[in-house]
């Protein structure tokens, strides 16, 4: 069947793919992906500003809605509910076939919004209303703005993908919104409630190693390489131990589900690291990896299959003190690279606006 395949079934790891064109609904692509044993889509500003601005496939669509007097960004949002509902469509059978555990689709709110707790309500309401489906993800970066919006969202009974999390701290507050929302949620039964948090991984390495290359001593040069995946298997423990006990257990009671472990950004920046890291290394049950499609590929083609997540607690325990002893604190890196991380989806937000409001002009004109 494939390491896809046996990613899930041997080992309880969804694998995810972040990426998604117009074109591959059109042409096999995502259906393909599926058969190979994808389980879930996640999107970001990022990759529709790539979509959009690298294709044509959605110049005819964009042309009809200038001509109808709609506004770029409302155009924009139009071309991008379009797709998600038409993914959703892909994946519903998945989503069907797992019992609601498997089978979404992700669409952030917008970038700009990441540092205003109302209006980022306000929007994840909006869009969730407006596509309305049960394989629908709404997400939401976990900012500190963005930590008490989730909580009220997931008391609405919405499921929503938490986004750009870099730090244990900021993690422990994910679990505490998601559950405290489900302990305010009006239900008997939680069940239609789900969701996961995306706790990013390379680019943690990216801003770690550059430090380690810069204090340059051997002991933080055989660093390198290191940190990401440490602070994810303690991430892992982290929610093993957060979902268990009398709390959990009485919302488990009223059909909660566990908001699963989400690693992000899981596609080697470092040419000199294996294509597969940051996949090799942190699989376990109840986890999702998001992948691209190039590391999808690769993983597939020589992955290794095998439960690493937590096969080494001590060691990545280990990381963190050495990096700390060095001098490189990890609750400070997190926040340059939350701040990063808005700046860089709020930068693909505007390019894509005003490439869109280069193509409505020539087609006004």
């Amino acid at each position: 069947m494939g390491r896809l395949h046996d990613l899930f079934d041997q080992q309880g790891q969804s694998p995810w793919l972040d990426n998604l064109r117009r074109g591959w609904m059109s042409n096999g692509e995502l259906q393909a992906w599926l058969d190979k044993g994808v389980r879930g889509l996640t999107s970001n500003p990022s990759i529709f500003a790539k979509a959009m601005i690298d294709t044509d496939d959605y110049d005819a669509e964009l042309e009809t809605l200038v001509k109808a007097g709609t506004s770029v960004e409302d155009a924009y949002w139009e071309l991008v509910v379009g797709d998600i509902r038409q993914a959703l469509g892909f994946l519903m059978p998945v989503h069907e076939a797992s019992n609601g555990e498997d089978g979404y689709v992700s669409v952030e709110v917008s970038p700009t919004l990441a540092h205003d707790e109302a209006a980022t309500i306000e929007a994840a309401r909006e869009l969730d209303d407006r596509i309305e489906a049960p394989n629908l993800y709404i997400k939401v970066p976990a900012t500190a703005e963005g930590v008490p919006a989730i909580q009220t969202l997931i008391s609405e009974a919405r499921s929503i993908n938490v986004t750009l999390i870099f730090s244990l701290n900021r993690y422990a507050d994910v679990m505490e919104a998601y559950i405290a929302g489900l302990e305010a949620c009006d239900r008997d039964d939680l069940s239609t409630i789900s969701s996961v948090a995306s706790f990013f991984i390379s680019r943690v390495d990216v801003e770690v190693d550059s430090r380690l290359n810069e204090i340059g001593t051997p002991e933080a040069l055989e660093l390198r390489g290191k940190a990401a995946v440490a602070q994810g298997q303690l991430a892992y423990a982290a929610f093993l131990e957060t979902f268990s006990g009398d709390r959990w257990d009485a919302l488990a009671a009223k059909g909660a589900r566990l908001q699963r472990p989400l690693w992000a950004s899981t596609s080697t920046k470092d040419p000199s690291y294996p294509d597969t890291l940051y996949v090799d290394t942190l699989i376990g049950p109840n986890t999702v990896n998001t992948l691209p499609d190039k590391t999808l590929l690769a993983f597939d083609d020589h992955g290794t299959v095998d439960r690493t997540v937590d096969a080494d607690l001590d060691g990545a325990r280990d990381v963190v003190a050495r990096l700390s002893a060095l001098g490189i604190d990890l609750e400070e890196v997190a926040d340059k690279l939350e701040a990063e991380g808005v700046a860089s989806f709020a930068k693909a937000f505007e390019d894509v606006l005003e490439t869109l409001g280069g193509r409505a002009g020539e087609f006004a004109s």
